[in-house]
């Protein structure tokens, strides 16, 4: 099992820092008996963990050698594996990088390393053999992608970043078998790489007779890529006893510039 870690990108909107804003320290883990500082990539790191992941494929950008280092030696018992995306042109460049990672019977799942959710199992939630979207509830769907479901559980459509919105559940991650990553990579290539959006090649993958479903099982979605985002994820993890267990649905994404950083997408 696959974990797709996109950590290309420049994180303007939170600089300058030193160092990589997937580095950011949020909240604090034990490391035996010692507590240490937690780095915002941790939290989906250890969600992917949560689901089984044996391989982390972490995507970086040039200048990003520090986060190589953190992860070197991987991550409890998952191998770290690291490819490079040389300019950060969106989130499908990015994990269709991984491509020859993935065997068609594996499974894949992709997470943003600034953001931070709840629940902790969230990927545990959607299943392993079709393609599906782990849901949140936000205030500003407008500045997301926005994910519109039938009453079976079907993704209609996916709304890129648009103004009034029909639904505030957004997605946050996902999951899929290799087969279906394969085939989004294969249908990526067909339309000349021109989707930096995941949500554009998933309205184009659906139109073609594909699949898709969304898990309304969030509770929390927080990016950590902003000051007002990490204030608020402070918060979160500081009500919930600096400790990662369920937390209550009222804290949801709140502030998410439009700013391209490979926006509620990626690296």
């Amino acid at each position: 099992m696959l974990g797709i870690v996109p950590a290309a990108g420049r994180g303007s909107r939170i600089q300058p820092l030193g160092f990589s804003k997937e580095l950011l320290p949020v909240g604090s883990r034990l490391d035996g008996q010692i507590e240490r500082p937690c780095a915002v990539s941790e939290y989906l790191v250890r969600r992917m963990k949560r689901n089984g992941v044996d391989r982390i494929c972490f995507i970086i950008g040039s200048g990003k050698s520090d986060i190589l280092e953190y992860y070197a030696a991987g991550y409890e018992e998952a191998a770290a594996i690291f490819i490079a995306q040389p300019y950060p042109i969106g989130l499908c460049d990015a994990i269709f990088r991984a491509a020859p990672l993935v065997t068609p019977d594996e499974t894949v799942l992709v997470g943003l390393p600034d953001t931070i959710w709840f629940p902790e199992d969230g990927f545990c939630r959607l299943a392993d053999d079709r393609l599906s979207f782990l849901m949140f509830p936000v205030d500003r769907p407008e500045l997301f992608d926005a994910v519109l479901l039938d009453e079976n559980g079907h993704v209609e459509q996916i709304l890129v970043k648009q103004p009034d919105a029909a639904t505030n559940w957004v997605w946050g991650a996902f999951k899929m078998p290799g087969r279906i990553f394969h085939e989004l990579g294969a249908l990526w290539r067909q339309r000349d790489g021109l989707d930096e959006y995941f949500g554009t090649l998933i309205n184009a993958y659906l139109a073609d007779g594909g699949e898709a479903y969304g898990v309304r099982a969030g509770t929390a979605y927080v990016d950590v890529g902003t000051f007002n985002g990490y204030r608020t994820a402070l918060r979160l993890l500081e009500n919930n006893g600096g400790a990662e267990h369920e937390v209550p649905p009222m804290f949801t994404g709140r502030d998410h510039s439009p700013e391209h950083s490979l926006p509620r997408e990626g690296a």
